[in-house]
């Protein structure tokens, strides 16, 4: 068996390691400003790409953001966003519908149960739809991380591509916390697709797949100090051997 000079199995420090990765990543909802090296972005985004796609299709398009990149489309976005409505005026129409379209247990309590955790952390009460929407307005800032990440597929795909872009997106922010930084993917962003399309410059084969802040998370924000739960094993497993 290989051993390091620690004298530790080599197998058992990268299992380690994988699974710290894997247990140790949350959705960050604030960020201290503390830059991110382009070569480490760079190296994620490039082992990241080492996700298995279907006959070797890598459906993923990334834009990243920086500096007054970044700000711009932010403020292009909390302008739309912040900006007054007429009581009749339709939702935004989003790239694509993300969310199920009539809820249903056990996901509209698991939705509703993060919602609150995160709100009660944040000490927003019931009914405080201004804050709520404050808070919501915060994914365009990207949640003030240094680097803002657009990713795009084509749209001529199928959803088996979709199923190779969310083990694409898995790998970025496991190699991000592989270097100690952390992540946030976000859907809010294809709400906005149209601003994001002027601005980046995304063509027309291009559909917004989502967002995502990559940066050093904020020790001090109470918002980072959300655990969210998971099922049992015995909730969404069978194990059979006959």
């Amino acid at each position: 068996m290989n051993k390091h000079v620690s004298g530790v199995p080599e197998e058992y420090t990268q299992q380690q390691a994988v699974d710290a990765a894997i247990v140790s990543r949350r959705s960050i909802r604030a960020f201290l400003p503390t830059p991110v090296a382009p070569a480490d972005i760079a190296r994620i985004l490039e082992v990241a790409a080492r996700a298995p796609s279907g006959a070797n299709m890598q459906p993923w398009k990334v834009y990243v953001l920086t500096g007054e990149a970044r700000q711009r489309l932010s403020r292009r976005i909390l302008d739309a966003y912040q900006a007054p409505k007429a009581p009749d005026a339709p939702a935004r129409t989003a790239s694509y519908t993300y969310y199920p379209r009539q809820w249903t247990a056990p996901f509209i309590e698991r939705r509703r149960k993060i919602g609150l955790d995160l709100y009660q952390l944040l000490g927003l009460e019931r009914g405080d739809t201004a804050g709520m929407a404050a808070q919501h307005g915060r994914n365009f800032q990207f949640f003030d991380a240094p680097v803002g990440l657009i990713f795009t597929i084509e749209r001529v795909l199928e959803q088996g591509s979709w199923l190779d872009y969310g083990m694409f997106l898995q790998n970025i922010m496991l190699a991000a916390r592989a270097r100690g930084l952390d992540t946030c993917p976000q859907a809010a962003f294809i709400h906005y697709h149209d601003i994001i399309r002027d601005e980046l410059g995304v063509p027309a084969n291009e559909m917004v797949v989502c967002g995502m802040a990559l940066g050093h998370a904020d020790p001090d924000k109470v918002e980072n100090r959300l655990s969210t739960q998971r099922e049992p094993l015995d909730g969404f497993v069978k194990f059979m051997d006959k």
